[in-house]
């Protein structure tokens, strides 16, 4: 539908409406999973194991979350899924995004930078003195958002993951 929206955008005033709400809805969990598995795979040739830890990092926030110190958001335009974001306890001072994701059809609408935006308010706003996130090289436009929302890479480690030769790298801000 977006596509048939696409090629009529000279005759037709469509304006997408870009949602960010907190995760909840029934199937979302299982929707990151399977966003992140079949995109990752699609786009950077990553196998199952990718997808293995997306669902161990859903898992472990499903089944024990602290709600003071923890969330999960999920973009919508046009009522569609198309971007998720998690904000994790690392340590007392110290919350860690995780698992930012933005579909193909929602990239050039703000989705990352608003789920980006929308998680570091969480954990300012809840106390944490840090924020840090671990990715791998290769992924440039999340990089693009990490960087200018204050990242600044601290760290960078040669590792084999997700079938194939990457470097780890964390990344780290003061909030």
């Amino acid at each position: 539908m977006r596509a048939i929206f696409a090629l009529l955008k000279q005759s037709c005033q469509w304006e997408a409406t870009m949602l960010i709400r907190p995760l909840g809805k029934p199937g979302a969990l299982g929707w990151v999973v399977q966003a992140h598995g079949e995109l990752y795979a699609a786009e950077h040739d990553w196998d199952t194991s990718f997808e293995a830890l997306v669902a161990k990092i859903v898992g472990d926030y499903a089944a024990g979350h602290d709600d003071t110190k923890e969330a999960a958001w999920i973009a919508e335009l046009d009522g569609q899924r198309v971007g998720c974001v998690f904000c994790v306890r690392e340590d007392d001072t110290t919350a860690k995004l995780r698992v930012l994701l933005v579909h193909p059809n929602a990239r050039g609408h703000g989705a990352g930078n608003r789920l980006v935006d929308t998680c570091i308010q969480f954990a300012k706003n809840t106390g944490y003195e840090r924020m840090v996130l671990w990715t791998v090289d290769g992924l440039t436009s999340a990089r693009k958002i990490y960087e200018a929302h204050g990242f600044e890479l601290i760290e960078k480690t040669p590792q084999h993951s997700f079938g194939h030769d990457v470097i780890g790298q964390l990344w780290a801000r003061t909030l």
